[in-house]
């Protein structure tokens, strides 16, 4: 399922992305790993089977297709990195809840497509087997995320090593020491494309992450996070307190359209300085939880949202995208993790 519609009801004849199927095989398994909803493990697996049913190889090469259509056709047979960080992701989490060795196996045959498919000669990953231009940190950053979850799951070096290199990747080609940012669209020798956008929830999506990575090896990763989290916080909305969708390189706001995912990932940032002990952080994690629920998750369909909104506070999304549940459930869980 792709959406539901703005009564609540599926969409049962949308085309399908494999990202989004991926992030919901994330969120049933999350939920079972965390007893919040036991039978996520049975539709974490069900769906599971289905990507690897339709999505994975149909034509024989190897990788994850992009789109199927709502009978598991493909619509776009292209292989996409981001895509596979998410199947990345989804493997993981199933393999953390059932310890299945076929898991396992698929875990290592993605990597391995990853490793020789979709490298560059110029550090990363390519954006996909087209490898078109522009490269962007988002698939990276996920990539990232990834493989922290693997290692955690399979407890396997591999893993905490290939995070590893994505940190590198971080600090020389991603992050911004002079402006204190991460840029989103860069030329295939990472050099910056101008002019710079940016997108202020990521800031905030890698400051959970480097704190994750940071759990992980023992390497420091504070004077990133602060510095990011700063950044992120020139970009708010002054009625609502919530980050806007994009700014440039400057603090300057572009858009003052308002997503769910920003929201979300401004509380993980408090939440990750809140587990390294920062003062005062807690109450900021508490608040934006708050603006989260205010503003997005107060909905006519109990459990929806709304993805997007004006600078007045309407919605611009007349549906509810299932692209955005692993983004609520991820803020959930690591509240639920750390605040309590």
């Amino acid at each position: 399922m792709e959406h539901l519609d703005v009564g609540g009801d599926s969409d049962d004849l949308a085309a399908r992305r494999i990202r989004v199927q991926a992030r919901q095989i994330y969120c049933f398994a999350k939920a079972a790993l965390l007893g919040w909803y036991p039978q996520g493990r049975e539709l974490a697996m069900k769906g599971l089977e289905y990507l690897l049913l339709k999505a994975k190889s149909p034509d024989g090469k190897p990788g994850y297709v992009h789109l199927l259509d709502a009978d598991g056709a493909v619509l776009d047979a292209s292989r996409d990195t981001y895509d596979h960080a998410f199947v990345l992701l989804a493997l993981a989490t199933a393999y953390e809840l059932t310890r299945d060795s076929q898991v396992l196996h698929e875990i290592e045959a993605l990597v391995a497509f990853l490793e020789t498919d979709l490298r560059s000669s110029h550090g990363g990953f390519l954006e996909g087997t087209s490898a078109t231009l522009p490269r962007r940190q988002n698939p990276h950053m996920h990539l990232f995320e990834a493989m922290i979850a693997t290692y955690e799951a399979t407890g396997d070096l591999a893993y905490q090593s290939r995070a590893g290199r994505l940190f590198e990747i971080f600090v020389a080609n991603l992050f911004d020491p002079q402006h204190q940012i991460v840029g989103e669209y860069f030329e295939e020798d990472w050099s910056k494309i101008e002019p710079v956008i940016v997108e202020p929830g990521h800031l905030a999506e890698w400051v959970w992450l480097l704190k994750g990575f940071e759990r992980i090896t023992g390497c420091p990763t504070a004077r990133y996070r602060s510095q990011l989290l700063a950044s992120a916080l020139h970009y708010r909305d002054p009625l609502t307190g919530c980050l806007v969708d994009e700014g440039d390189a400057n603090g300057h706001i572009r858009k003052l359209t308002q997503r769910l995912w920003p929201q979300t990932e401004i509380a993980k940032a408090w939440i990750a300085q809140t587990e390294s002990g920062e003062p005062g952080a807690a109450e900021q994690a508490r608040e934006a939880l708050a603006r989260l629920y205010r503003h997005f998750l107060k909905h006519p369909v109990l459990g929806g949202w709304y993805d997007q909104l004006d600078r007045d506070g309407q919605s611009l999304v007349d549906f509810i995208p299932a692209s955005s549940f692993y983004h609520v459930l991820c803020a959930i869980a690591e509240a639920d993790r750390v605040l309590r």
